[in-house]
């Protein structure tokens, strides 16, 4: 069992080894260590297999950028503060 988050190596051995899978024909393991928009990437690649497009390719590797440099979690922070905000406004008006 790992403990911790993997660090950058490990995260970019696993995304290599699941786009190989993908590009396969096999699916995305749950237990990856790849955050949901890169695993949602490499899903579209499964999906398009054995079609697999450079446009397909490089939104998964731009998404495993994301995670690697943060930029995934901020924007899925941002969302969530909005639509947590949103539901709060609509609950006051709603009073």
């Amino acid at each position: 069992m790992r403990r911790g988050y993997p660090d950058r190596e490990q995260l970019q051995r696993s995304f290599e080894r699941v786009l190989s899978m993908v590009l396969s024909g096999s699916g995305v393991p749950s237990a990856s260590g790849l955050d949901d928009e890169t695993k949602n990437a490499l899903r579209a690649i499964g999906r398009a297999h054995p079609n697999a497009t450079d446009e397909l390719m490089e939104a998964a590797r731009s998404a495993f950028a994301g995670q690697l440099d943060g930029s995934n979690t901020a924007r899925w922070r941002a969302e969530r503060h909005r639509a947590l905000a949103e539901r709060e406004e609509r609950s006051k008006r709603s009073e």
